[in-house]
């Protein structure tokens, strides 16, 4: 357990430091892009992403989570079926590309952007690219080499400062987009395949493959169902509406998440991660679960209640002015973000490390089941009516998620709510200091140290509880190891 511990917290570390360099990176790119290309560009590529999301699953057909979850019998079994889980994911992501390509104009017709099959037909290169790279992944994330993934992402971010970014400015197209991502997924693909030990040898067995689908068909079932989750909005609001509208909304969910996503990206690869190791240890798996939850919760609580009171001061500077109208979508769906991961969002990885995805699949048709009515039914009054319904759904999946929770993993409502009552406290604390300042046309200097001034207020409150003083220890403990 002390040996996983030390692994877990250098694992954390590196995670951290890879999303902490992506986000300075991000939203500087996000801020030049937004400002460079217009709302129907970004239309353009959600819709593009939709198709690559969803075949990706199949692709992968859950052998990732296989390979980071399974506890292997010997190393020639775990070699065996990483050749396996390789050659599969290759072979079928070709044969799905070009399936694509050949009806990439109808396919386009039925996602709602109509013309655009050939940018359909490109971007899912990244198919068989991801497919490539996915399986070395899998193995680096095992063995909590996230030290290793730093300096694959590290070179990931840097893409759109010199390859998407000057391709914008030159065309002002949604090529730029485009190429952008195809450009990630190749570097992903060279970088990961050279600096990983295992490589692919001419190997296969369908007894193996057999027994992978056997034990992983719940999590590609999972994974459906969290893509359709993920995107059924988008193709009601692509068909229903226009790109311009898809764009906007997109962008808003986009940008609340990639503030908080710090976070959850740093975090969820090495929870799952752990807690596969654990899954026999009932003790050692609360115990990890309520650390992580601890943790996070003392930076996305107060983050996510930041997003929404400095809502249009967050829009205007990520994204632009001309971009104030999905200011108030924003920053509610910051709020609510940021409830939805501290109560809710960790559940899926408990759910998979205990090898018990149908728990999740449950919890995903149940939020579809919410979602469609209530986006066809607030469509008819209004973007912005749209916008908040969405936003207020997502409580569904957060009541449904603590009700599993408690009810087989026998942690309830109450021992979260515990467990991260000192980042509660401090958050209200720096609300009411916040809410009782003038607030009426702020310019950029008085937001940032309204900012600067909730901020202290914030940590000045949990220094003041001991369990607080020793959570920020913790925390600076994953970053130092």
């Amino acid at each position: 357990m002390a040996d996983l511990n030390s692994k877990v917290l250098s694992a954390t570390k590196w995670s951290s430091i890879t999303e902490i360099v992506a986000k300075l990176v991000t939203p500087v790119s996000t801020m030049v892009l937004a400002r460079l290309l217009t709302p129907e560009a970004f239309g353009v590529l959600v819709t593009a992403v939709m198709i690559i999301s969803f075949a990706e699953i199949f692709t992968d057909a859950g052998f990732q989570k296989y390979l980071i979850q399974r506890e292997f019998g010997s190393e020639e079994e775990k070699e065996e079926s990483t050749t396996v889980a390789f050659w599969s994911n290759l072979c079928l992501s070709l044969v799905i590309w070009t399936v694509i390509i050949l009806f990439a104009d109808e396919i386009a017709v039925l996602v709602g952007n109509e013309g655009h099959g050939d940018v359909i037909a490109v971007s899912c290169v990244c198919i068989p690219l991801a497919a490539f790279s996915s399986i070395q992944m899998a193995l680096f994330k095992r063995r909590f080499d996230f030290k290793t993934l730093f300096l694959v992402r590290l070179v990931g971010v840097l893409i759109p400062l010199v390859v998407t970014i000057p391709l914008a400015y030159l065309t002002r197209s949604y090529w730029a987009l485009i190429i952008g991502m195809v450009c990630l997924n190749l570097s992903n693909a060279v970088l990961l395949t050279v600096k990983s030990p295992w490589k692919p040898r001419w190997f296969y067995k369908f007894s193996r493959l057999k027994e992978m689908l056997s034990f992983s068909i719940w999590s590609m079932i999972e994974a459906v169902s969290i893509w359709a989750t993920s995107y059924v909005d988008l193709f009601i609001i692509g068909a229903l509406l226009n790109q311009h509208y898809l764009g906007l909304y997109r962008t808003a969910i986009t940008t609340a998440g990639q503030i908080t996503s710090i976070i959850i990206s740093a975090t969820t690869p090495v929870l799952f991660s752990s807690l596969s190791r654990l899954q026999n240890n009932e003790q050692g798996f609360r115990e990890m679960f309520l650390r992580f939850q601890k943790i996070v919760g003392l930076f996305i609580i107060p983050m996510g209640v930041g997003i929404y009171l400095f809502r249009d001061f967050v829009t205007d500077v990520l994204l632009g002015p001309q971009w104030l109208e999905i200011a108030n979508f924003l920053g509610l769906w910051g709020l609510i973000n940021a409830v939805a991961i501290v109560f809710s969002h960790y559940s899926s990885e408990v759910y998979r490390a205990k090898g018990r995805p149908k728990w999740s699949v449950f919890v995903q048709i149940s939020q579809i089941v919410c979602i469609v009515p209530t986006v066809l039914w607030s469509i008819r009054y209004g973007f912005d009516v749209l916008c908040e319904a969405r936003a207020l759904v997502r409580l569904q999946a957060v009541v449904v998620n603590l009700f599993i929770m408690y009810l087989f993993v026998k942690i309830s409502l109450w021992t979260m709510i515990k467990n991260v009552g000192v980042s509660l406290i401090a958050t209200i604390g720096m609300v009411i200091v916040v809410l009782v300042l003038p607030s009426c046309q702020l310019s950029i200097f008085q937001n940032i140290v309204y900012i600067v001034v909730a901020t202290i207020i914030y940590f000045g409150i949990i220094l003041s509880f001991r369990d607080g003083r020793m959570l920020l220890l913790n925390a600076a403990k994953m970053l130092h190891r």
